[in-house]
Parts: structure tokens; C-alpha cells; sequence
């Protein structure tokens, strides 16, 4: 017996039930499944290197018009200058030819769309344009990496561990107060970090918020938690909520780059061969590195310095200088007279001047005395404490944090997180 159509059984369904008789249902009619011609053709591709907005849609037969005054739309919401090779995206024509929609994936969490308004004049179109959030889910989860012979750097380790690079260059800005990731790690340091898991369609797309994290290095014990204050801002506290942020960062760089000589009175000059004073501390580093500012202040010097080479220096608040030497480049805008923010960009690595290769010589200076950058800062005040009725939230937070990591990563972390730090 051949099926019915759904309409045409529950019509005959229906029937029967009203006149309570049963009857043999009518032959059914055989028909075709009804087959929809598409509507437009749709190119998916990724940026070619060295293009540009307009020359991507010149590619794809859009005419100079068009192209141009889809270029001039899109700037309302994107920068044309900021598409970039690599990046997905896709363009639809009608069966006519006429340009329908433009999509561009700017990131992992958005899209660039550009479509013809229905109704507008095909060769020259109303184009609507908007930049759309990618739907994603969070989902809390933890890590722990611990420092080794094969993997002695941070990112080393958590990539060990299945984790990519954004959650530790998360965790070097968390504790980049307290901690020199280019010289204090030891074999057998260990951190542990609850955070939010972002995927897409069950497939893993990046991190969120770092909640809480745990780093033990040689007899320290140092909890950094997040908290939202009464002005709305996160920040990160210590156990005790004291504030993670530092007058100075504890190096201007990322966190693989290694110590390649230390601050020392009477150190033989590679280059020169006589013994001479080294006032700072060498990161022997790629070009092109980026140097960061290490805290807020004012440039004094931006240019060429003799054997220094390309050089910044920068004054900050309570009798404090700091000199970057050798720099490859300068920051962009960063001149005498600039202020700048703690982490900002202020240049990068090289060898300029009287360099046997690539490297930052980074110094500090306390009241125009040069001083050990490697010890000057474990000298400084912690930082500013939770005040009033919002620690106690803070200690609930706290609590939460760490009784979520001991669930997920073990009874280390309740052991070492009740040594103070």
C-alpha cells in the first residue's frame, strides 16, 4: 500500500473520526518532491595575501561602483585597512549576477556583513551594513602546568598540557606584578587556573575569563582572584584582597624571551673585552619583540643613544626612571613628552648600537641611582587592599574560586593555596 500524503491522511483521519464509520482511505497521488533551484551563488574563500576590500570584490566581478561605494559603507563599521589574509569569507550574486551579500569574518567572535536591501535597484543597490557577534557557549573549566626539563617556560608547559598560547599570556599579565616569567620559574614550579572555556558548535574557539589561579614557585604561594568592585570593573586580588597590580610590571617583556646577563658592577663587555659595570639586565629576545612600558610615566628620551642605540627612557612617580637600550623601533607616537600607560607599547627588540646581537638591556634608576631590576622590585608595597563592605564579597568569591580548582585539579591546590604566599 502506497503512503499518503501527510495532509491527505489527516484529512481522512479526520473524517472517519466525525462520522465515526470507517472507510477505506482513497488511493493516494503520486507526486514528485518539489525540488527548490537555488537563487544565487554563494563563493567561499579565504583573503589572499596583500588585498584589499575593494580589490577582493573587483576579484569577484562586483563592478568599480559598487566596489567603491561598498568600501565607503563598510567604514562606518570596520576599518577597510584592518582585513587580513587568511580570514574567511564569502560573497553571493544573484543567477542575474548582481551582488546580494559580502561576509568577512573579522575574528573569532565576529562577522562583517554587507547586503543589498531588498527592493534597491540591483546595479546599484542600498547596502545595509553591520558587524554581527558570533554566538559561542562558556563553560568552566581548569588546568595545571607544571614547570620541567622539557618544558621550562609557561607556554611550554600549558601547551603540554593540551592548552594553547592565549591562557598563558593571560596569566602573564595577571601576574605580571609579581612575578618575572624570563627568570623566577624553577624546575617543579606548578599553576593551576580555573577559567571559561569558550566553544562554538561543541568545537573549542578560545578562552574567556580567568576566575582564579594558582602559581608555586620555589616557597611562594601566590592566589590571584577575580572580582567585579562597587565601580563595576574587574580586577585581581591576592588571598588577603590586596590588588594584584603593581607601580611597575615585574619585566617589559613576554615571558619566554631568557636572561642573558644580569645586573653586575664589574662584568667583562662582550664586544669591548675590558670589564666594566653592567647597569641592567639583558633579554636576549627575536627582533621585533615588543617592549612594554613597565609603568605609567612620562618619555624623557625616544631616539639615538650612542652604543645604547635606539633608546626610551621613562619617568615614573616616586623618584623612578627606566631605560630600554638597543631597541630595533620605536612605538608608534611615542616621542619626549608622551605619557604612556603601564603595559603600553613603547618599542622593540634589536640590536642597535654596540650589540653582538638581538636583545633588550632594560635599567632602572631610583633617584638617579641605577639599582638591580631584578631585586628593586620585589622591594615595593604590595598593592591596594579591598576596602569596606565589598571584602567580605570578595572572600565569598574567593572561597568559591578556590573550592571550584581543588574539585577540578586535586587536594594540591587546598594544601598549598593555606601556605601565605
Amino acid at each position: 500500500m502506497r503512503n499518503l500524503p501527510v495532509f491527505g491522511l489527516l484529512t481522512a483521519l479526520g473524517l472517519a473520526s466525525a462520522c465515526q464509520v470507517s472507510q477505506p482511505a482513497p488511493p493516494a497521488v503520486e507526486r514528485s518532491d518539489v525540488r527548490l533551484v537555488p537563487d544565487g551563488d554563494t563563493i567561499e574563500a579565504k583573503v589572499p595575501r596583500n588585498a584589499t576590500l575593494e580589490s577582493l570584490l573587483r576579484q569577484h566581478q562586483v563592478s568599480p561602483d559598487l566596489s567603491a561605494s561598498l568600501v565607503e559603507a563598510v567604514r562606518g563599521v570596520f576599518n577597510p585597512r584592518d582585513l587580513r589574509a587568511n580570514q574567511q569569507y564569502q560573497v553571493t550574486r544573484t543567477l542575474d549576477g548582481f551582488f546580494r551579500e559580502f561576509r568577512y569574518q573579522i575574528d573569532a567572535d565576529r562577522f562583517l556583513r554587507v547586503v543589498a536591501r531588498a527592493g534597491s535597484v540591483p546595479a546599484a543597490p542600498t547596502l545595509d551594513v553591520e558587524v554581527v557577534p558570533l554566538p559561542k557557549e562558556f563553560e568552566t573549566d581548569a588546568a595545571s602546568a607544571e614547570i620541567s626539563r622539557e618544558h621550562p617556560s609557561l607556554i611550554g608547559a600549558f601547551q603540554a598540557d593540551g592548552e594553547n598560547i592565549h591562557l598563558p599570556l593571560q596569566l602573564a599579565e595577571i601576574f605580571g606584578g609579581e612575578i618575572d616569567f624570563n627568570s623566577d620559574l624553577q624546575l617543579g614550579d606548578r599553576i593551576d587556573v580555573l577559567f571559561d572555556r569558550a566553544t562554538r558548535h561543541g568545537e573549542f574557539i578560545g578562552y574567556g575569563e580567568v576566575k582564579g589561579a594558582i602559581i608555586t614557585t620555589g616557597d611562594r604561594v601566590i592566589t590571584a582572584v577575580r572580582f567585579v568592585g562597587e565601580d563595576g570593573k574587574p580586577a585581581w586580588y591576592d588571598r588577603e584582597g590586596r590588588s594584584m597590580k603593581r607601580q611597575f610590571l615585574k619585566s617589559p617583556l613576554p615571558f619566554d624571551p631568557r636572561v642573558t646577563s644580569r645586573f653586575s658592577l664589574g662584568r667583562l663587555h662582550p664586544v669591548h673585552g675590558t670589564v666594566r659595570p653592567h647597569y641592567g639586565v639583558d633579554y636576549g629576545a627575536p627582533t621585533g619583540t615588543p617592549v612594554k612600558a613597565v609603568a605609567a610615566g612620562v618619555v624623557e628620551v625616544a631616539g639615538w643613544s650612542g652604543e645604547a642605540g635606539r633608546m626610551v627612557r621613562i619617568r615614573h612617580a616616586g623618584g623612578y626612571e627606566t631605560a630600554y637600550l638597543h631597541l630595533s623601533a620605536f612605538g608608534p607616537g611615542i616621542r619626549p613628552g608622551k605619557r604612556v600607560a603601564q603595559g603600553e607599547l613603547i618599542g622593540r627588540v634589536g640590536s642597535s648600537g654596540t650589540a653582538t646581537g638581538p636583545h633588550l638591556d632594560y635599567r632602572i634608576l631610583k633617584n638617579d641611582k641605577y639599582v638591580n631590576p631584578l631585586t628593586e622590585l620585589s622591594r615595593m608595597a604590595p598593592g591596594e587592599p579591598i576596602a569596606g563592605r565589598a571584602l567580605d564579597d570578595f572572600m565569598q568569591t574567593r572561597d568559591d574560586v578556590l573550592a571550584q580548582l581543588e574539585e577540578r585539579v586535586g587536594s594540591a591546590i587546598a594544601q598549598g593555596a593555606t601556605r601565605k604566599p
